[in-house]
C-alpha cells in the first residue's frame, strides 16, 4: 500500500490542505500518520474524497455524506436517500430549464413590451404555478428540503 503525503492528496483531489485537515477533524478521512509534521493518508483517501465530492455537488451536508460511509471508512450508501436526491435533482433541472428558456425567450422576444407577448405571459404563469406547488409540498412535508 502506498502512502501519499497530504501535499499528493491535495493535489490529486483538487483541495485544499486545509480542507483535508478539516474532513479528518470532522471524521470524513482518516491518516495513516504522519511523516515529521506532514500528515500522510493511504491510496483509499482519494476515493472517499472523490465521493465527499460527488455528494457535496449532489448537494447532500457534510452530516450525511458522513453517514454514507462505513465505520472501516468504506462506501455504505443509501440507496433510497440517493433516488430521492436524484429525484429532487430532475425537478430542480426542469425547474431551471424552464428559467433559462424564459430567460432566453425575454432576451430575444420581438414584442414591444413582454408584456404583449402571449408566450412571456404563458412562462409567468407556469412560474408562478410551480412556485406554489413547491410551497404547497414544503408545507406538508416540511422537513424535506
Amino acid at each position: 500500500m502506498k502512502i501519499l503525503d497530504i501535499a499528493d492528496v491535495a493535489e490529486r483531489s483538487g483541495l485544499p490542505p486545509s480542507t483535508l485537515r478539516y474532513y479528518e477533524e470532522i471524521g470524513l478521512i482518516d491518516s495513516a500518520g504522519r511523516h515529521g509534521l506532514r500528515r500522510q493518508y493511504g491510496p483509499e483517501t482519494l476515493l472517499q474524497l472523490s465521493l465527499i465530492t460527488m455528494g457535496k455537488s449532489a448537494g447532500f451536508s457534510l452530516d450525511e455524506i458522513a453517514g454514507m460511509f462505513g465505520s472501516d471508512g468504506q462506501p455504505d450508501l443509501p440507496r433510497d436517500d440517493l433516488l430521492t436526491r436524484a429525484d429532487q435533482l430532475d425537478r430542480q433541472i426542469r425547474d431551471l430549464t424552464l428559467l433559462r428558456n424564459a430567460l432566453r425567450h425575454v432576451a430575444e422576444c420581438p414584442a414591444p413590451s413582454h408584456m404583449e407577448c402571449p408566450t412571456f405571459k404563458r412562462l409567468l404563469k407556469v412560474t408562478t404555478a410551480r412556485k406554489k406547488g413547491d410551497q404547497r409540498a414544503r408545507k406538508k412535508h416540511p422537513s424535506k428540503r
